[in-house]
């Protein structure tokens, strides 16, 4: 929000080069689609003022710093080790576990509108620690919302309920995609892309995925994984920047570009070839209940999420009270430098407390 704050004071208030009315709309489009809103729009004005070239440089010029300072940091985590070369990282997953507590509720108190979302969510939440793919998790939110928002709520409540159970019947069948090998790398690709198609409402809706697909992986613990989200929440990046890390620490150079170019490929994707017709989707209330049934059944997984990294992160005392101040911090202090801070602070208390 900070970045798309600073983008909508450069080029709308200080520019002019759209008008505010405009804006709004274009961050309507942007907030209904997955993937980082921010890097979206920064390649929608770029294409505005250069079209597709100028939007491929923006998107370029926005995402490549942050992608350059990772990789830095990530050859230092694996050349040097963790526990030499940044041993707060001890203190810092209480942090980061408060972080995504915090992100959760406050994504879920904008997706979950009503009970039928509470419902959808709550779906969410048992099948996947049932193990139900999320694909079908994501059909039957999609499906019974659509349901719901079109007035045809004894069906809606039929659907979610039937649904469910067959979901469940059928995941004996159906087992998850398997991640592939690093030794290819292709693997890192496709969840990238996975992560940038289906994380609605932002970078944080992308950490369940990459969490269940990565973790356990040759290389890839909860603790590195809890790191990856802590480098990106204090480097001036998208928070999505924390796929790069991991695909950094699994497969080398080669899997933290792949997974990069999976997850920003959508955003440049959407506006570059095809944003004149996204208007025409996002009026299509057809399509509305779609979009929040995907959202709620989202908020729900990183719901669960946010439980299962606290469950494995807050285990003594000490880490129960770091946790604890960071999520009040992160509730009550609305400023950007908040995050770094309570980070930082969380790292240097637990390397020399913990």
């Amino acid at each position: 929000m900070a970045q798309i704050a600073m983008i909508r004071q450069e080029l709308v208030e200080k520019q002019q080069w759209i008008t505010p009315e405009k804006f709004k709309r274009a961050l309507a489009v942007y907030q209904a689609l997955p993937g980082p809103e921010a890097h979206e729009l920064a390649v929608y004005f770029g294409t505005v003022r250069g079209g597709r070239w100028g939007g491929l440089l923006a998107g370029l010029g926005f995402m490549l710093p942050g992608l350059v300072l990772m990789l830095l940091m990530s050859w230092a985590y694996v050349s040097f080790g963790a526990s030499t070369l940044l041993p707060l990282f001890v203190g810092v997953a209480p942090a980061v576990a408060a972080l995504i507590t915090r992100a959760a509720h406050r994504i879920g108190t904008h997706v979950i509108t009503d009970n039928f979302s509470w419902a959808i969510a709550g779906a969410s939440i048992a099948l996947t620690f049932l193990n139900v793919n999320f694909i079908l998790v994501f059909l039957l939110a999609a499906l019974s919302m659509s349901l719901w928002r079109a007035d045809q709520k004894p069906a809606a409540i039929t659907s979610l309920i039937v649904l469910s159970v067959v979901s469940l019947m059928l995941t004996k069948f159906i087992t998850p995609p398997t991640f592939a090998s690093p030794a290819g790398n292709s693997g890192f690709l496709m969840e990238g892309v996975k992560a940038g198609l289906l994380s609605f409402g932002g970078a944080y809706t992308a950490i369940p995925f990459l969490q269940n697909s990565l973790v356990g992986t040759p290389h890839i613990t909860q603790q590195t994984f809890l790191d990856s989200i802590a480098l990106g929440s204090v480097i001036p990046a998208p928070l999505i920047i924390f796929g790069t890390f991991l695909g950094y620490v699994g497969g080398g150079l080669s899997g933290a570009l792949l997974i990069t170019l999976g997850i920003f490929t959508p955003a440049f994707a959407f506006t570059l070839i095809g944003h004149k017709y996204l208007e025409r989707v996002i009026d299509n209330k057809a399509l509305h209940g779609t979009l929040d049934g995907i959202s709620a059944a989202v908020a729900g997984l990183l719901a669960l999420t946010a439980f299962q990294i606290f469950m494995n992160v807050v285990t003594t005392w000490q880490h129960a009270i770091l946790f604890a101040a960071c999520l009040a911090a992160f509730i009550v202090v609305k400023k950007t430098w908040i995050t770094p801070l309570m980070i930082f602070l969380s790292g240097m208390l637990g390397w020399l407390w913990l």
